[in-house]
C-alpha cells in the first residue's frame, strides 16, 4: 500500500535539489556503499566501532568517496557535508534496525540508498521454505521513506537499483539466473518506489548491463565477483550519481 504519493520523476533527467546552502548528503546501504569507511576492524562493523574523525578513511574507498571528493575539491564549501553509513552485509531489515540512529538523527537533506543484493543472496543461501517476500520488501522500503518524511519532511531521496553481473564466483553458481531474475524484480520495485516518492532514480542495473556488453574486456572488469564493483565500476556509479543529482551552490558566507 502506498501511504505517500508524489508526482513521478522522469528518469534520466538531472534533478537540482532546492535546498538551503547548508546541505547534508547521507549514503546508506551494504558493502558496496561501505567501502571500509571509518577504518573498521572486521565486517560487519557498526557505526559506533568506527572512526568518525579519521579523514583519511572517512568516506571509504568506493563510490561515496568519489562523489564526496569530487564535490569537495571542485566546490569547496564548509556547509556541505557528506556522510557514509553503509555497513557490509546489510539487508533492508538491517537498515530498518539502525535507521533512526544512522539516518534520522543525522538530519540529512538528501538520503542516497542502495540496498537489496544481500536480501537476495541470503535467501538463495537459505532453506527457501518460503518464497521471497517481494511485497513485504517493498512495504518495508516504503515504510523507511515514510518514517524519514515524518521526521524530515523536506528530505530528498536518491534511490539506486541493486545489480549483479555474470562474473566471479557468483557466475559459477547454479542459481545465477535465479539471482539475476530476483535482482531484476527488486529493480522494478525500486523504480516504482522512486517514482511514487519523487526520488531521483539511478538505474545501476542498466548501467552495468551496458558496461558488461562492451567488447574486449574480461567479465570481471566492472564487477569482480558478480556483486561488488571494481574501482572502475565504482567510478561509473559515481559518474551516474554526479550526472543525476545537482546540489545547490554553496553559500559563500
Amino acid at each position: 500500500m502506498i501511504s505517500r504519493r508524489f508526482t513521478a520523476l522522469t528518469l534520466g533527467v538531472s534533478l537540482t535539489l532546492l535546498l538551503t546552502s547548508s546541505t547534508t548528503i547521507l549514503f546508506i546501504g551494504d558493502s558496496i556503499t561501505d567501502g571500509n569507511w571509518g577504518n573498521p576492524v572486521g565486517y560487519p562493523c557498526p557505526v559506533e566501532n568506527r572512526s568518525l574523525t579519521d579523514m583519511n578513511h572517512i568516506y571509504g574507498h568506493g563510490y561515496v568517496f568519489l562523489i564526496a571528493s569530487d564535490y569537495e575539491s571542485r566546490e569547496p564549501c564548509r556547509d556541505r557535508h557528506f556522510i557514509n553509513r553503509g555497513i557490509s552485509g546489510n539487508t533492508l531489515s538491517d537498515l530498518e534496525a539502525r535507521w533512526k540512529n544512522d539516518v534520522i538523527d543525522n538530519r540529512p537533506d538528501i538520503v542516497s540508498i542502495l540496498i537489496g543484493t544481500n536480501d537476495v543472496h541470503y535467501w538463495l543461501d537459505g532453506d527457501k521454505k518460503d518464497a521471497f517476500d517481494y511485497a513485504g520488501w517493498e512495504k518495508h522500503y516504503r515504510s523507511l521513506l515514510d518514517t524519514t518524511l515524518d521526521s524530515l519532511p523536506d528530505v530528498k531521496f536518491v534511490i539506486g537499483a541493486p545489480f549483479t553481473a555474470p562474473s566471479g564466483w557468483v557466475a559459477k553458481r547454479d542459481d545465477f539466473h535465479e539471482r539475476k531474475d530476483m535482482i531484476a524484480r527488486l529493480d522494478s520495485i525500486t523504480a516504482r518506489i522512486a517514482a511514487d516518492y519523487n526520488a531521483t532514480y539511478l538505474p545501476y542495473d542498466s548501467l552495468f548491463h551496458e558496461l558488461q556488453s562492451l567488447p574486449n574486456l574480461p567479465d570481471d572488469y566492472w564487477i569482480w565477483d558478480g556483486i561488488h564493483p571494481t574501482p572502475a565500476g565504482h567510478r561509473r556509479i559515481a559518474d551516474l550519481w554526479l550526472r543525476s543529482v545537482s546540489l545547490p551552490p554553496c553559500n559563500p558566507q
